[in-house]
């Protein structure tokens, strides 16, 4: 019997998965790299000279993380870790991007009281992407899962003469 237009079912779904992942990957980095932009476009206004530790430099570490984030999603999109990397950059940077539009939590040691509720174009776009990034790397870690092949089923094989099959 012929395979059908698509080719073998375990192929095709394949193919899927890995057009899948790709588009998750560029989605992923894209969201990733809005991040980053957004960032180290923001950091100038920030430095407070003085200060060990400025809002500025922890923009500029963002857009350096987000950065590397973005590039390990691309190279190595087959790998979990990979995508276990981005969701963290992503949802923390969404987290405190929240957290400090909302809430006025103070300095915290050497770090700014970055409370800040305005919330303009680029912090409501930087909000976004990181809350993409977040849902795409997390669905990008899952499909990205060990792959399902009949060397892992626990049945016996197709034909084999313990299954009723012939030989």
């Amino acid at each position: 019997m012929a395979p059908g237009p698509g080719g073998p079912p375990h192929r095709t779904a394949t193919s899927m998965r890995t057009v899948v992942r790709m588009l998750l990957q560029v989605v992923t980095a894209a969201a990733l790299a809005v991040d980053a932009y957004v960032h180290a476009d923001l950091a100038a206004p920030y430095d407070v000279v003085g200060r060990q530790i400025s809002q500025g430099t922890l923009f500029r570490l963002e857009a350096a993380v987000a950065s590397l984030a973005a590039l390990l999603v691309l190279l190595l999109g087959r790998r979990r870790p990979a995508w276990v990397f981005a969701f963290l950059v992503s949802v923390s940077a969404l987290g405190a991007v929240l957290l400090y539009g909302f809430v006025n939590v103070g300095a915290l040691g050497p770090l700014p009281n970055m409370y800040e509720p305005f919330w303009g174009p680029k912090r409501t776009g930087s909000a976004i992407a990181e809350a993409v990034g977040a849902v795409a790397a997390l669905v990008g870690f899952l499909i990205t899962g060990p792959p399902h092949s009949a060397s892992t089923r626990t049945s016996a094989p197709r034909g084999d003469k313990a299954d009723g099959g012939g030989g």
